[in-house]
Parts: C-alpha cells; sequence; structure tokens
C-alpha cells in the first residue's frame, strides 16, 4: 500500500496540467492503406485518393478516426520505459482500462501531421491499484480543430 500511496503523491499535484506533448507524426497514405486493411474498413474515402479528390469534401482521402486512436501509444509514448519510470515511479504494471468519452472534431487527412498533448485530470486509489484519467487531444499541424479528443482510463498496479 506504500507504493500506491507514494505514487499517489506523485501524481495527485499534477492533475489539471498538461504532463506531455508528443513528437509529430505524419499521417501517410500507406498507412492509412495498412490500417484499412487489417481492419477491413477500406471505404474509398481512406484508400482512393483519386476518387477522394474528385468527390470528397477534403479533396484528399483522410484517416480513420481509429487509426488515429490507435495511434495514442506512439503520440503519447506511454509505452516507452523511460516514460513509466519518469511518470509512474515504483509502478510494476499499467492497463489500459477504457475510455470515457472519445471524439473525432476534425479529419486527419493523408500528409499531415499529428502529435498528441496529455493532461492529467485525475489519480485515485482503486483497491491495489491506482487509477488515472488523462485527457488526450491530437492535434493536427496548421489546423484548429482536434483530429482527435480521447478521456482515457488506466489502471497503474505497484
Amino acid at each position: 500500500m506504500d507504493a500506491i500511496q507514494n505514487l499517489l503523491d506523485f501524481m495527485q499535484p499534477q492533475c489539471g496540467q498538461e504532463i506531455h506533448v508528443g513528437p509529430w507524426l505524419e499521417i501517410t497514405q500507406q498507412r492509412i492503406n495498412d490500417f484499412a486493411a487489417v481492419t477491413g474498413d477500406e471505404q474509398w474515402i481512406h484508400t482512393d485518393p483519386q476518387r477522394a479528390a474528385q468527390e470528397s469534401p477534403y479533396g484528399t482521402t483522410i484517416a480513420h478516426g481509429y487509426l488515429t486512436l490507435s495511434l495514442l501509444p506512439y503520440l503519447t509514448q506511454s509505452n516507452h520505459p523511460d516514460f513509466f519510470q519518469k511518470n509512474y515511479p515504483g509502478m510494476k504494471m499499467r492497463v489500459n482500462y477504457g475510455l470515457n468519452r472519445l471524439r473525432f472534431p476534425a479529419p486527419v487527412v493523408a500528409g499531415s501531421r499529428i502529435r498528441a498533448h496529455t493532461v492529467l485530470k485525475s489519480a485515485q486509489p482503486v483497491g491495489n491499484a491506482v487509477e488515472v484519467i488523462y485527457s488526450i487531444s491530437v492535434e493536427i499541424e496548421g489546423q484548429d480543430k482536434p483530429g482527435c479528443v480521447a478521456e482515457f482510463v488506466a489502471r497503474l498496479y505497484a
């Protein structure tokens, strides 16, 4: 239980603060096509640049919203060993618990660059774990609206 309290003591003062801004990542057509092949969502708005140029309101293909969501581990760098040690001292394991809220306010067009901003919303004890809630916003370079806004829940076990 001391490890849990130490983790809470470390995290709770950071609540409400932006704790991380991730690296930029270009969303290539190849990445979009690969995601389409894996998920079976091969709708033309994602996979057919010629048709999208003519018929899409965006003038090009767009990434799947769930592709953007699936990139959160990379964009937040939350699975990198250095991130774990820096942000979760004493933690042995982190489990993704789910999402409280998820929206895709703006399309991520092929060729654009995105990065994630992470705010720690809360850190509370739950049994033998600490439940943390993050607000993650995926910025699209040069755009006003984000490509994804998610309230992500994880459980940390020490």
